[in-house]
């Protein structure tokens, strides 16, 4: 079910308002019943959005820990990643992944692409060899549309901001760094930046990818001097998570042609760390 009520002042409330105790508002809340478009919500004190509605039908799954799918083609499906889970299997690691999930659940997935383990948000997963094919092209012509948050320390300028650099494997001390475009072995990459919102010393900034490089936005902010708050390897400040989010993906449905898209806005976990 849905609502569309402007009346209720968070998700517990409209739970409430649904007939349901408060037992059984926690009860949803931590089993994955519960959405704001494609982000699930553990939180009772989420501010109401539009967004909003219960799946009593969906199966149970913890939102904090494990994936799930969002939306299902034949050919393909798009798939919540929470942080802190893999996309893919990693040598020499044994937790669970989202394609190995996937794969569980419908019984084949194949990767299309994938995000940080510790970023959150959407993930495409082709179902079949054919889509996967097809899906991959799509990213590696850039015509797959791709937007990401991230709180980063410091005041983010105002205005729209481009950045458009080399990518190498390796900076000199084994990590990920950015270049002069031109640069031997390097990879072109190139971000549009803006900030969102900013307060309490830090700042909401969108990324629009033009290119899908490995630590692409990561590297960018850092290289600008704004490194995304509980980045391990391109920051100082801690957090609990990396406060990265996929909100936005949008592609050619590789079936029918058609255009798709799904939003995920900002999950609880991400939202604690920024109101500390």
């Amino acid at each position: 079910m849905a609502t569309d009520d402007p009346t209720h002042k968070d998700v517990s409330h409209w739970l409430r308002s649904e007939g349901l105790s408060n037992r059984e508002v926690s009860d949803r809340l931590g089993s994955g019943k519960v959405w704001d478009a494609s982000t699930p919500v553990t939180s009772g004190a989420r501010p109401w959005s539009p967004g909003l509605r219960l799946e009593e039908s969906r199966p149970r799954f913890n939102p904090s820990l494990q994936p799930a799918v969002v939306h299902r083609e034949p050919t393909f499906c798009v798939v919540y990643k929470p942080s802190g889970v893999l996309s893919v299997a990693a040598p020499g690691r044994r937790e669970l992944n989202v394609v190995g999930e996937v794969r569980r659940w419908l019984g084949a997935a194949f990767a299309a692409h994938r995000i940080d383990e510790g970023t959150s948000g959407l993930l495409c997963v082709a179902l079949t060899e054919s889509a996967q094919l097809h899906l991959k092209a799509q990213f590696e012509l850039h015509s797959v549309t791709r937007r990401y948050l991230a709180w980063v320390r410091g005041r983010f300028p105002a205005g729209e901001r481009t950045v458009e650099t080399g990518l190498v494997r390796d900076r000199g001390d084994g990590l990920r760094g950015v270049v002069p475009l031109g640069h031997p072995e390097s990879k072109r990459a190139c971000t549009t930046l803006r900030a969102v919102e900013s307060r309490d010393g830090g700042s909401l900034v969108e990324a629009v990818l033009t290119t899908g490089r490995t630590h692409q936005v990561r590297l960018h902010l850092a290289h600008l001097g704004f490194p995304i708050v509980g980045d391990p390897l391109y920051g100082k400040q801690r957090a609990p998570r990396l406060l990265l989010h996929a909100t936005h993906l949008g592609l050619c449905n590789p079936t029918t042609g058609a255009s798709v898209a799904w939003t995920s806005p900002l999950p609880d976990d991400f939202l604690r760390c920024t109101r500390r």
